[in-house]
């Protein structure tokens, strides 16, 4: 047996994932476990949690493999402050006592937090290689061409690529300061939401605007070449230099000043969203067309956390080169984690690779399961009232009748998901055919802006009753948009604008129709999802409606939950109306209130994020 470790710390959203004898076993973000969202320290609750979950200890660990090389990341920071010096000195001065402390002795720190049990050399693969790789070998291809797009790893922003069963080679990349990760991201900071975090809020305000900024934005900010190259004009971006993204010559060029956190969203705001986002599916689109005239593959992998925007994704299924998309689900740098233990595997053990024809990423199901007697019989201790049901079924019914009723309900099922989205086992569902659902679940549940859309989860074997589709395809991992069946489309009928827009019914799924007619589909099989299939079934077989709103179980600021106690901390602290773990129900109206008190205090206790 042969267990390699894989690792992603001290940037963002740190991680590890666990590869033994080739498969995926075991992989988790720090942030589930110390609720601290977008925990960078290194991750070693994740770890614990996922050795424990596999019957593993530490010194069973044969190779260890860090996500990117430190040392080529602190060149680039030496370089891009000596070609801005002395303007950058404020951001040097902060960035460089934890290089120097912590960051440049990563081998000393993995053996430290592994206890020193494990003598084996440490291997570093650059960033851009570790996120090949996460796309690349658990996709279901034999062959691919590759494409990763993110902010910025050492030195590169953009790079793409071919892999050939267990081959894999990185042919052409992109350098910082020109990186389209941080484009969107200085727009994310522009429109007053938080970088590396709010970059999906952007996205969703995009719907409510006009593109009206993306003729100034070409022109001035991104130059693209036909073979998808592109250069920014750094005059605009203060990013290398500086603690901020932009600075006063971006509001000149726009001639509006910088939203304020917090502050209500402008018309304005929704028009430079609309903008940065088309101007990103042209980019994308530009590289794909690229990629595939220099590999002529049918099929694309992509990582990286520009892979996230599931409307460009959306896009470049409908109209790129390639028959074929698959996506890395942990796109972001916690993929990382997964990439670098299968190149270890393969590029430097050697080992063959047959691709699997769904995929090897395993529903990306990786994180520890719940333990519903040792946790269940905790929440009873603390007052929980639950009822048990011996029959799944039998509660898939009660469930499916609670939702077409309206309630809210927190499911809370097996092994947690690896990546930042809900697939089904830690997930907040609601009717999708309910008109006020949408807001009702954004200002009541999640405590977030109304805007927000919400995903659809359907039936995998009835998507195309809702969804334009392709007979046979699938969204497994909810990484791309679809338009609504045009048959089941609205027109609104009261004309309203900006944010209001929202609660205009434009389908009879209008809690999960965006203002374009599309959604972010997730499609549930039954050999993936036999138990999120079962309530989805129950749910269809009441209502002949398919599919359920699905949407992560949290409130803002906060990190998916991971265990009993995570949810009923926070089905307490916000109007969920039932909570369900494993085969136990919980109604909110039978719960002391001594709960919502205890809940309402860890709220207030959030930082927004």
């Amino acid at each position: 047996m042969t267990l390699i470790l894989g690792v992603s710390a001290y940037y963002h959203d740190s991680a590890v994932a666990l590869i033994k004898d080739g498969v995926v076993v075991a992989a988790a973000s720090e942030e589930r476990f110390t609720r601290k969202k977008h925990d960078s320290a290194f991750p070693c609750e994740a770890l614990e949690g996922c050795l424990q979950s596999i019957g593993a200890n530490v010194s069973d660990i044969d190779y260890v493999g860090f996500y990117e090389k430190p040392l080529l990341k602190f060149e680039r920071l030496l370089e891009t402050y000596l070609a801005f010096a002395p303007r950058g000195y404020v951001s040097f001065s902060r960035a460089m006592p934890p290089w120097l402390q912590l960051k440049l002795h990563i081998p000393r720190e993995i053996r430290k937090h592994l206890g020193g049990k494990t003598k084996r050399r440490i291997v570093f693969c650059e960033h851009h290689e570790s996120h090949a790789a996460s796309a690349f070998y658990p996709s279901p291809f034999d062959e691919a061409a590759i494409l990763t797009v993110d902010g910025v790893g050492e030195w590169t922003t953009t790079s793409w690529g071919i892999g050939n069963r267990e081959k894999l080679e990185l042919k052409q990349d992109i350098r910082f300061p020109h990186s389209l990760g941080l484009l969107y991201s200085a727009f994310t900071y522009f429109c007053g939401f938080r970088v590396n975090s709010g970059e999906y809020k952007l996205m969703g305000l995009a719907p409510y605007g006009e593109p009206i900024f993306a003729d100034t934005i070409r022109k001035e900010l991104i130059r693209l070449n036909e073979d998808g190259s592109y250069e920014l004009n750094m005059d605009y971006f203060t990013f290398a230099h500086t603690l901020r993204m932009t600075g006063d010559k971006l509001e000149r060029l726009l001639g509006v000043s910088r939203r304020n956190p917090e502050s209500l969203v402008r018309q304005v705001d929704m028009d430079i969203a609309a903008s940065i986002q088309v101007v990103t599916e042209e980019v994308i689109l530009k590289l794909a067309s690229h990629v595939h005239r220099q590999t002529g593959s049918d099929s694309l992998c992509l990582a990286g956390g520009v892979a996230l925007n599931c409307v460009s994704n959306g896009r470049l299924l409908r109209e790129g080169p390639f028959k074929n998309v698959w996506i890395q689900p942990a796109a972001g740098d916690a993929g990382g984690a997964l990439g670098v233990a299968w190149l270890i595997w393969h590029q430097l053990l050697g080992n063959s690779r047959s691709a699997n024809s769904q995929d090897s990423q395993h529903g990306s199901l990786l994180g520890p399961p719940i333990d519903e007697s040792s946790e269940l019989d905790e929440l009873v201790r603390s007052g929980a009232v639950l009822h048990t049901f011996d029959d799944s079924a039998e509660l898939d019914q009660r469930v499916a009748s609670l939702l077409a009723d309206g309630k809210v309900v927190g499911w809370v099922q097996g092994r947690m998901e690896f990546g930042p989205r809900s697939l089904g086992n830690r997930s907040i569902l609601g009717d999708p055919r309910n008109t006020e659902m949408q807001s009702t679940m954004n200002l009541k549940i999640k405590y977030r802006e109304s805007f927000r859309p919400f995903a659809p989860s359907v039936l995998d074997e009835c998507a195309t009753d809702c969804f334009e589709m392709k007979d046979g395809a699938s969204s497994p991992y909810m990484l791309f948009t679809f338009d609504v069946l045009p048959s089941r489309r609205k027109e609104p009928v009261t004309p309203v604008e900006g944010i209001e827009r929202v609660r205009q019914v434009r389908s009879d799924l209008p809690a999960i129709t965006h203002l374009d007619y599309s959604a972010r589909v997730q499609t549930v099989s039954e050999s993936r999802q036999p138990r999120f299939h079962s309530l989805l079934k129950a749910f269809h077989e009441q209502t002949a409606c398919p599919a359920l709103i699905n949407t992560s179980f949290n409130v803002r600021g906060e990190p998916i939950v991971r265990t009993a106690a995570d949810a009923y901390r926070c089905f307490m602290a916000t109007q969920m109306d039932v909570l369900v773990v494993g085969n136990h129900l919980m109604l909110r109206e039978e719960q002391p209130e001594s709960a919502v008190a205890s809940s309402q205090t860890y709220l207030s206790n959030l930082a927004p994020d």
